[in-house]
């Protein structure tokens, strides 16, 4: 068996490390590594991370770091780092700064010339779309939805035209409702819901939009962590006015050909019917 790295073999710094989102077994060996090397660990919750770290057997210091007391911690890791100590950054599950807090952390860190350093492992997102039968080549994750009504209507009219497939995070409580208003407003789109990922109950339930609504109205709300995944806009579904302004725009630098394209890629849409839009704006 190899011998357990000590901090002498980790270098002094600030890891955002990649922790299991439901089964242990999946952190990495670096993962290990490195919490084991490390002088503390900021956890976004200690309770939750404990199981993992006991699990383990790492007996390192935890100090926990989350939104609301990062006004106050954040100045105490700084200063452990500056004196050249070792600090991981985990969240409860999965990448941490991902729909999690941290970010400020890393920022402030990078500008004080601390070196900082990613421990890559597990994330929902990216679990979620690998499963999913969508498209992958090109995707936006939009995190939550807002919980009030109208402001989740907002946002959604803003993702309707995305060109991409959505990766989004719900709370099991609104799930049905959110499916119902994305079906309402981005139609009948083949979507996935991912829920309890790596877990014992692990559940991939396929259907469009308005199937899936139905399918959580009539169950009730379902249990654990749940990522909505969403494929994207059919070409019709991208407004012609957003088709002709990308044109146009291009156009003053590009070729027909290449505007065409590009804009077709960028829209989703037929690549004859956007050269022919281009050529009818060229000649105008």
């Amino acid at each position: 068996m190899a011998a357990v790295p000590n901090s002498q073999t980790i270098a002094p710094g600030l890891y955002v490390v990649a922790t299991p989102i439901g089964n242990l077994s999946d952190i990495t060996l670096r993962a290990l590594d490195v919490l084991r090397a490390a002088d503390i660990i900021a956890c976004e919750d200690t309770r939750v991370s404990s199981r993992l770290l006991s699990h383990y057997g790492i007996k390192v210091r935890t100090t926990s770091y989350h939104d609301h007391n990062a006004e106050e911690k954040r100045p105490q890791l700084l200063e452990q780092l500056q004196d050249g100590k070792i600090v991981a950054l985990i969240s409860d599950a999965g990448t941490p700064l991902i729909s999690d807090p941290g970010y400020k952390l890393v920022r402030e860190a990078a500008r004080l010339g601390i070196k900082t350093m990613p421990v890559p492992g597990v994330s929902s997102v990216i679990a979620a779309l690998s499963v999913s039968g969508l498209p992958t080549d090109r995707f936006l994750f939009a995190g939550f939805l807002p919980a009030k009504t109208a402001a989740r209507r907002k946002e959604i009219e803003k993702l309707a035209v995305v060109p991409a497939t959505l990766v989004l995070f719900e709370s099991v409580h609104r799930l049905d409702d959110t499916l119902a208003e994305l079906a309402s407003q981005l139609g009948e789109r083949e979507a996935v819901i991912a829920r309890e990922l790596t877990k014992l109950y692990e559940e991939l339930r396929r259907g469009t939009l308005g199937e899936l609504a139905e399918h959580y109205a009539k169950t009730g709300d379902p249990k654990g962590e749940v990522v909505i995944v969403v494929s994207p806009p059919s070409a019709p579904a991208v407004a012609d006015i957003d088709m002709e302004s990308l044109l146009r725009m291009r156009l003053k630098t590009m070729s027909v050909r290449d505007a065409a394209a590009e804009v077709a890629k960028l829209a989703g849409a037929p690549r004859q019917e956007v050269y022919a839009k281009a050529l009818s704006l060229k000649e105008q």
